[in-house]
């Protein structure tokens, strides 16, 4: 088939271009599905507590994951500094998946345990108290709200659904592990578990 036919015809040319972009997509996309690298946990991973996953959603909603990526890539410059790269073990329960790609704020995929409870607790309410230079928000007001405890139970429920390991046990004491507990407990519980379970895989 010559070019002159094709550029002659758009509808044609249109078809073609079709199956050329969904041939090459399914190339690049099937093959992942059998790698079990990418669809499968990395071992000694747990899903998220009950009070985690509240956090997680407390940090979706207030927008963190908009200046805080949660990706390393493998490059020299971003190891040293963040740690271990990220690998798509980490993430397969994760429903959304934070990666994001602006740094207005440092990577915190490795951000787990690397500081104490008290520290996440005043940079989250005062945040230039600990990093002068920073243009952060406060979230002093996390304190003062308390986690409504008839949704986590719904919420780890529907995790569940979507293959997230969690056992009927565990959601049925969702509520007593967040019962009144603060969002700002849930933030930084959801803080300190960024990344952990890579020790475990290494």
């Amino acid at each position: 088939m010559s070019h002159e036919v094709v550029e002659k015809n758009i509808g044609l040319m249109v078809v073609l271009i079709i199956l050329v972009i969904s041939v090459a997509g399914l190339v690049q996309i099937v093959p992942l599905f059998f790698l079990t690298s990418t669809t499968e946990p990395i071992e000694g991973m747990e899903p998220y507590t009950a009070l985690q996953l509240e956090g997680r959603d407390i940090y979706i909603r207030e927008g963190c994951n908009t200046c805080h990526s949660q990706q390393i890539r493998p490059f020299r410059a971003e190891t040293e500094r963040y740690g271990h790269y990220s690998v798509a073990g980490e993430f397969v329960w994760d429903y959304p998946f934070l990666w994001g790609s602006k740094r207005t704020g440092p990577d915190l995929a490795r951000v787990g345990g690397r500081y104490s409870d008290d520290w996440h607790r005043l940079h989250l309410t005062d945040p230039r108290a600990v990093v002068p230079e920073s243009n952060m928000p406060a979230y002093a007001f996390l304190e003062n709200r308390v986690i409504n405890t008839d949704v986590t139970p719904r919420k780890m429920r529907a995790m569940q659904r979507l293959g997230v390991p969690y056992t009927d046990e565990q959601i049925a004491n969702a509520q007593e592990e967040v019962e009144d507990r603060t969002e700002m407990d849930a933030l930084i519980a959801y803080l300190q578990g960024m990344g952990t379970a890579l020790a475990h895989w290494r």
